[in-house]
């Protein structure tokens, strides 16, 4: 089904187990057989609830994926696009699921590829970012600590934040009632972990407070949004490959390995075939290296 431009499949929990495919478990667009042309793309999480994948400006090979709660009382929409481009047709694109205006815009990470076509959205918006991520936007936002819970035309939305993790204030939205948990860059599918600004240990500690909430639907910044039960296992899955990096960073950084040479000497096992692994492979191992070293603060 095509509408306003954009792909948009079935809502998850109406489509038939007789029907579900199994996906090919990847990050990268090509390797499940889709082109440029297929995005942006569109799915219904629930009543009301959708998630958006664009392709990353940079990257061009991985998503960059939203949460689109639309109220009657207006649209939260979660992170942005990396370019002016791409968040005007994702305005254009809500516009085509609502008449009701976008309000607020939640800055889970504050990173270009997220933040960057931000000036796009309407004049009218309210930001909100962790005080951590503030003063590295070139827009303003309201800063939350902790927990901000806001109700829209009867919705309740939380936005979160769980700990340290991609960055020093990523922030999570969580929807009650529905159970959906979109991520930001704390999970992303099956994309080996960039960790050049991370937190290792507590990035691992992050995604358990995230498990003990116990949402239905995981929703990843990078990487498909695929069904419930996927993005479940996926989700587990992405800390397992934090704990194994920091397990060799660990390992070699107590055989005294240099850290230059020490991403060649580790082993991943199964996440070494995740995609961009090769891409940040060097940046995790530094990561540990000089959380190890206690240089994070």
């Amino acid at each position: 089904m095509r509408a306003a431009g954009f792909a948009l499949t079935a809502m998850f929990l109406a489509v038939p187990a007789v029907h579900a495919q199994t996906p090919i478990r990847t990050g990268d667009i090509t390797v499940r057989g889709l082109t440029p042309a297929d995005f942006p793309r569109v799915t219904k999480l629930a009543a009301n609830v959708y998630g958006y994948e664009q392709l990353d400006p940079g990257k061009r090979t991985v998503t960059v994926n939203n949460l689109i709660v639309v109220t009657s009382d207006g649209v939260l929409v979660a992170e942005g696009q990396g370019t002016v481009e791409h968040v005007t047709r994702l305005v254009a694109d809500i516009a085509a699921l609502t008449p009701q205006p976008i309000k607020y815009v939640v800055v889970g990470s504050e990173h270009g590829d997220h933040t960057g076509g931000d000036a796009a959205f309407p004049d009218t918006v309210t930001y909100f970012a962790h005080p951590y991520s503030v003063p590295h936007l070139k827009f303003h936002a309201e800063p939350v600590a902790d927990k901000k819970a806001i109700t829209m035309g009867g919705t309740e939305i939380d936005i979160l934040f769980l700990g340290r993790a991609h960055t020093g204030g990523d922030l999570e939205v969580y929807l009650p009632r529905e159970k959906i948990l979109f991520m930001s860059e704390v999970f992303s599918n099956r994309i080996f972990p960039s960790m050049a600004n991370g937190y290792p240990s507590e990035w691992v500690e992050t995604l358990r407070k995230a498990e003990q909430m116990d949402p239905a639907i995981y929703v990843p910044a990078h990487g498909f949004i695929d069904s419930p039960a996927v993005l479940h296992e996926e989700e587990r899955n992405y800390r397992l490959a934090l704990e194994q990096i920091v397990a060799e960073g660990t390992r070699l950084h107590n055989r005294r390995t240099p850290v230059d040479s020490a991403a060649a000497s580790a082993n991943f096992g199964v996440y070494d075939n995740w995609t961009r692994a090769a891409n940040n492979a060097f940046a995790a191992i530094k990561r540990v290296y000089m959380e190890l070293d206690g240089e994070l603060k």
